[in-house]
């Protein structure tokens, strides 16, 4: 067991809209340390999201981690031998990690040109619904079988 619990590391807001989470999500997007090029990756989609949908991209790029984030996780718990899937609340901490972490991800397997554009083009999908974010998030968060209600009690 710990003796203590990790020390969290505070991040500074990002220069441009003064937000912690847009420079986690930075962080995320940065690859061998280049947190310049992926600032400027970020800003650039933002900017192209801001275009194609004539709204604030901001706003946009929220929305798209709000859809995309989920509510709870299915967790294996043993019991008797036999294996259920039992879903648990995620933290919050967990739930805008996994969120960005999948945008990022589906964006990179796009098929634009630059990271810049396949970010903008997940981003719109994402806050519209219509990408496979969602389907993700829906096999992630459910369980396959029938959960019987004295299990749920074991897990909490």
């Amino acid at each position: 067991m710990r003796r203590r619990k990790a020390k969290k590391i505070a991040v500074l807001p990002d220069p441009k809209f003064n937000e912690i989470l847009v420079t986690k999500f930075v962080n995320n997007i940065m690859l061998q340390g280049k947190k310049g090029t992926a600032f400027n990756i970020f800003y650039d989609a933002i900017e192209k999201v801001s275009t194609k949908t004539n709204e604030d991209g901001l706003e946009i790029w929220r929305k798209a981690l709000e859809n995309v984030t989920p509510a709870v996780e299915v967790r294996s718990r043993r019991v008797g031998g036999a294996t259920f899937q039992i879903p648990t609340p995620i933290r919050d901490e967990r739930k805008s990690s996994m969120a960005m972490k999948w945008l990022i991800g589906y964006a990179r397997s796009r098929n634009e040109k630059s990271m810049a554009d396949k970010l903008a083009g997940e981003i719109i999908a994402a806050s519209k619904g219509k990408v496979l974010l969602i389907r993700r998030r829906k096999m992630f968060t459910a369980w396959p079988m029938p959960i019987k209600h004295s299990l749920t009690s074991v897990c909490n």
